[in-house]
């Protein structure tokens, strides 16, 4: 275990190491949602023009979060040397700062999320992600850089609530590379095992109801790892992959969601209420 805790204690210092795990993390579901596909999506152009466009938004959010990581270390360090925080309030062990620090975290993803639906001018950047009409594995960083400043804000007020130390904070965001990856691959996974993944963890069927054109559905399933949230605050519903259609109803043209320079500009030209 002191191994596995030195190791996440400091991963945010080897980028590149990060870099892979995303990478890697694409690939592998790029691979396997080509083997056994949800759907079978009508690229606008191909796969690869597709991705390329989703991958411009992902640069960007990275970069950010990469910016965002020098406070987050700062602000986990000093939690620790003040002795502030759930962790240090319960004078958690190991496992306990873990748990705790995970489950703060994803909580902060998912009420990030429910804020930015139920708040008109937020939702003018997070509906860049939901304008995405062929989900796939790509999708999952398709952020405008105000939907992932504001993530990443959330982020730090979770951290200040939990005082989640170092490796707390790397586990989860190992794990939520790895998990937005999967939910959002264009993969097809027998019902009986999606609906069994789907009572504790977020499972692809249940994460593509999110992406589904017309509310109520839209507004469901925030979660990002965890499905206890939605549960817990009676956001959670079904739908069958084959009735789920993706894009936006309203709000932006299905046309354009291919248009990059378009989905940058958007949250400052138009209202986009919701």
């Amino acid at each position: 275990m002191d191994s596995v805790i030195a190791y996440f204690s400091t991963l945010e210092q080897r980028p590149l190491e990060r870099m892979a795990l995303l990478v890697g993390g694409l690939l592998f579901f790029w691979i396997i949602e080509g083997a056994i596909p949800l759907f079978k999506l009508p690229y606008r152009k191909s796969k690869f023009r597709h991705a390329l466009v989703n991958f411009g938004f992902t640069v960007m959010h990275l970069v950010i979060h990469t910016a965002l990581a020098i406070f987050i270390v700062i602000l986990s360090d000093w939690c620790r040397s003040s002795h502030w925080g759930l962790v240090y309030w319960f004078n958690a062990n190991v496992w306990g700062a873990i748990i705790i620090g995970v489950l703060a975290l994803d909580f902060s993803s998912w009420l990030v999320h429910w804020v930015m639906h139920k708040n008109a001018y937020l939702w003018r950047y997070h509906l860049i992600h939901h304008s995405d009409n062929k989900v796939d594995v790509t999708t999952g960083l398709r952020h405008h850089p105000g939907d992932s400043l504001l993530r990443g804000i959330f982020f730090l007020l979770l951290i200040f609530v939990s005082g989640a130390p170092m490796y707390s904070v790397m586990i989860y965001q190992t794990l939520v590379v790895i998990t937005t990856a999967f939910t959002h691959a264009n993969i097809s996974l027998s019902p009986v095992l999606d609906k069994t993944l789907s009572y504790i963890l977020v499972s692809p069927n249940m994460h593509k109801v999110h992406h589904h054109w017309k509310q109520p559905y839209t507004d469901s399933n925030y979660g990002a790892v965890f499905s206890i949230w939605d549960r817990m605050f009676s956001t959670f519903t079904t739908l069958h992959p084959s009735k789920i259609k993706y894009g936006l109803d309203r709000y932006y043209p299905n046309e354009k969601d291919e248009d990059f320079l378009s989905l940058l500009k958007d949250p400052f030209i138009k209202k986009g209420e919701k």
